[in-house]
């Protein structure tokens, strides 16, 4: 299954079981800059340049939503 696929078919069991944008949003954020910033073992500089972001923005959501760094 293509991934376009496989996240129309998330989006969709989503929507069903009635998970608020906000929420979905929140999660996914969540669980990409965990996965980054594993992949990077920990590195905040690192993690950010992979993500397109400044390295303050990533701390910030880091902090907002409470990731511990590996």
């Amino acid at each position: 299954m293509a991934l376009r696929d496989q996240l129309d078919h998330l989006i969709e069991e989503m929507v069903e079981k009635g998970i608020r944008y906000q929420d979905a949003y929140r999660e996914f954020e969540r669980r990409f800059i965990i996965q980054v910033l594993t992949r990077h073992d920990g590195c905040l500089q690192d993690t950010a340049e992979a993500m397109g972001m400044h390295r303050n923005t990533l701390s910030r959501k880091i902090a907002e939503h409470r990731i511990k760094k590996p």
